[in-house]
């Protein structure tokens, strides 16, 4: 199957930005005020769709919104048309579109482009990772002199003592904390050197699926809180980190903390 270049990709993301570029939007609930749904980002996952399968016509599609859930092809877009959706209806410049391109079990490409701030962030495997045309690379931060996104799990607030644990905990030993509000763009600051480590417990692989080829492009350390490989098909949590060193440290509290509950 033939395959798009990046700068295909990156054209049709920063098209599909100028669906975001209204304040005419509408806000529906998908699971209560915590978990919403606003028509851009039903307008920017249907563009994004169908231009990408103009491109790959056998290619899945595994989206946030709609159930779109098609994992079964040898390469799948994994979209989250507005990473920060409540930040995004808010007009907070934290929201992101995201779009990653999956082959068989690992991450080809992935851009996450935040429209209100104008960057543009992509990776393509093996070729490094970039903000508007400058490479990037994790910072070289030691764990005591770093700064830790995260959140607490909005959507699953029985486990928010757990996760405040793992947090302070961290804070003890880190610098300071950070809380953007959207998982791709905080991951992507992480791969620049913005900050160094970053924790969330539960996630769906759109939020993290083009940010995690940029975390790893950029010489970074992402997995799955247990440390296995972030799973790109399922629902999990992310531990990331600028090094291996940092990222075992996050590592083992969220070890200790997820044993002390259970």
């Amino acid at each position: 199957m033939n395959t798009p270049s990046l700068q295909q990709i990156i054209d049709i993301v920063k098209e599909a930005a100028g669906l975001m570029q209204t304040d005419a939007f509408e806000i529906s609930e998908k699971e209560g005020f915590a978990n919403i749904v606003t028509s851009s980002d039903v307008a920017v996952q249907d563009f994004l769709c169908g231009r990408l399968k103009e491109l790959m016509p056998d290619s899945g599609f595994l989206c946030e919104e709609e159930d779109m859930w098609d994992t079964s092809h040898e390469y799948t877009w994994i979209i989250d048309p507005i990473d920060g959706t409540a930040n995004y209806s808010r007009g907070i410049a934290q929201c992101a579109i995201c779009v990653g391109l999956k082959h068989n079990e690992d991450m080809a490409m992935g851009v996450v482009y935040i429209p209100m701030t104008g960057e543009m962030f992509y990776a393509e495997q093996g070729k490094g990772a970039f903000l508007n045309g400058r490479q990037i690379h994790v910072s070289d931060r030691p764990f005591e002199n770093s700064l830790l996104c995260t959140a607490l799990p909005v959507y699953h607030k029985e486990y928010a003592q757990m996760c405040s644990d793992i947090i302070v905990e961290a804070f003890g030993r880190c610098n300071d904390i950070r809380r953007f509000g959207a998982c791709a763009p905080e991951l992507c600051y992480l791969a620049m050197g913005r900050c160094e480590l970053y924790f969330e417990y539960l996630l769906s692989p759109w939020d993290y699926a083009a940010a995690s080829l940029i975390v790893t492009e950029a010489g970074g350390t992402i997995t799955a809180t247990d440390g296995s490989p972030v799973k790109l098909t399922q629902k999990g949590g992310v531990i990331a980190a600028n090094n291996a060193a940092n990222h075992k440290q996050m590592a083992d509290i969220v070890a200790e903390k997820t044993r002390s509950t259970n």
